[in-house]
């Protein structure tokens, strides 16, 4: 198998103990290469070349114009070594390859977006008490960020980091998910052809424990970046909060997908069916909580059914295929407890609920839709992360509103109605940090996001986001020559 290195100071470094770990394709359960496996010491060097590079001329005294044109550069990179990535990461995660190619042709525009924003951080000029007073303030990089990625979706999700991260001129170390480490360090011969100076970014492979909690732990670390589950998230946010350090996370979901009576029950079903298996289920954004008002619960339950019936599971890479694995056999494990867990508590599986043979061998798992659950059930409670919906109906808007906001998470929602003002009713009554209206998923570098409750701190996206990788700084000038008056004696 191909054995991979970290990437440490513009170098290929192999890790500081010599142990390597393999990754498996999910599609067929095989091993296809071998990470480095990262320690505190691996962590020590990342993060002290990442130091280095902060403080040196080459990046420091980089104009923001000039930072600038480097993520545009890197934004055409990746667009003109998109299908290679695109296959790496199919490889690595399941997903499907029209999929990722999908997503590749977009990732430049996040680089794109925050080059063009580069030259916009600045500061201003604040009002004074006196004219021989000026106050301003300035937007100063926080310096090394530890960006923590997860397995579903490792070059978009990491891109949503370093992108504004990079155009603050802050440098990087990227902790990737153990399970997708392949298409982050493809990245970087990418990263060295763009021009950035050697150090600005880097990459530690290898698990939470032993990279993760050295990264989030090492003292020169001043902005922490993670997304991934809530009970990490948390571990983290501690970790940050004993030493005063900023900290930006994406967490977990249970968001509420919600047709009501007047709704296009055809947009609607396919709306329910997107939200939820695409990508197996595997996204923090998942609508897994269907929500269907009496009138038209048995039409959409029909449709949604008869479409998840049909769904293609296969090889990922395949054109044809509309399922692929989910990513790792913990999690295809975690799927299936969940699902026998829902059985337990009563509820009734229409659709799925095995896993699927499809003769490669990999962790393939049915399109699964419940029904005859009770919203404080815990597959209706708790983030499952696999192909699985529940399906609840509801007869007014007030008890709609209580039952999609009973949960500890606040990620997303999903509306489906051709009523307007009920569309804005909803949105700002639901507790979700994105509400989409006739629509689930869209997404823009442009727009920013954010949870609410156990769903995270922080935003990302947008401009709001080169908030989280700043620091503001106020500057007095007393601008008078006069002598300063001794403050001791009193003036008339």
């Amino acid at each position: 198998m191909e054995r991979h290195d970290h990437y440490i100071a513009g170098e290929w470094v192999a890790p500081a103990t010599g142990e390597y770990f393999a990754s498996v394709n999910p599609a067929t359960g095989e091993p296809w290469y071998e990470a480095a496996r990262g320690t505190a010491q691996d962590v020590e060097r990342a993060v002290a070349a990442a130091r280095r590079a902060f403080e040196a001329p080459s990046w420091r005294d980089l104009s923001q114009t000039a930072r600038g044109r480097l993520l545009r550069r890197l934004g055409d990179l990746i667009g003109e070594h998109g299908e290679e990535l695109a296959r790496t990461e199919t490889l690595d995660n399941g997903k499907l390859l029209r999929e990722m190619r999908a997503q590749l042709a977009g990732l430049p525009e996040y680089f794109h977006y925050y080059a063009g924003a580069a030259d916009k951080i600045h500061g201003e000029v604040i009002p004074a008490t006196s004219r021989e007073i000026l106050n301003y303030t300035l937007r100063e990089p926080v310096g090394v960020v530890g960006a923590i990625t997860p397995w579903n979706s490792p070059l978009l999700l990491t891109a949503t980091k370093i992108a504004p991260a990079l155009a603050a001129g802050n440098t990087v170390v990227i902790k990737p998910s153990e399970h997708t480490s392949a298409s982050l360090l493809g990245l970087m011969p990418l990263v060295e052809r763009a021009g950035f100076p050697p150090g600005v970014v880097n990459v530690v492979t290898g698990f939470g424990p032993e990279a993760g909690a050295a990264l989030v732990a090492d003292p020169r670390v001043a902005k922490v970046s993670f997304t991934g589950s809530t009970g990490t998230g948390a571990q983290i946010a501690a970790s940050c909060g004993s030493r005063f350090v900023p900290v930006t996370l994406e967490l977990g979901g249970k968001s509420p997908n919600i047709v009501f009576d007047d709704a296009d029950t055809g947009s609607a079903a396919m709306g329910i069916i997107a939200g939820v298996f695409a990508a197996a289920g595997q996204t923090c954004i998942a609508g897994s909580r269907v929500f269907l008002q009496r009138g038209v619960y048995d039409e959409v339950l029909g449709r949604v059914v008869e479409r998840a019936a049909t769904i293609k599971i296969g090889d990922p890479l395949l054109a044809e295929t509309e399922l692929g694995p989910v990513a790792f056999a913990g999690q295809l494990a975690k799927i299936e407890e969940y699902v026998r867990i829902g059985r337990a508590d009563g509820g009734r599986v229409v659709h799925g609920g095995e896993r699927a043979d499809t003769g490669l061998g990999g962790y393939f798992y049915q399109p699964t839709v419940f029904v005859g659950t009770d919203n404080a059930m815990r597959i209706c409670q708790e983030e499952i992360f696999g192909p699985v919906v529940t399906v609840m109906p509801f007869d007014t808007e007030d008890e709609l509103v209580k039952l999609a906001n009973d949960t500890v998470y606040g990620l997303a929602a999903g509306i489906w109605t051709r009523d307007l003002a009920r569309a804005h009713r909803l949105a700002a009554a639901l507790e979700a940090g994105t509400v989409w209206v006739n629509t689930y998923r869209a997404m823009s570098p442009m727009s920013p996001r954010s949870g609410f409750k156990q769903s995270g701190l922080g935003v990302e996206h947008g401009t709001e986001v080169l908030r989280e990788y700043t620091r503001l700084k106020s500057v007095w000038i007393n601008t008078s020559e006069a002598p300063a008056a001794d403050p001791f004696v009193l003036r008339s």
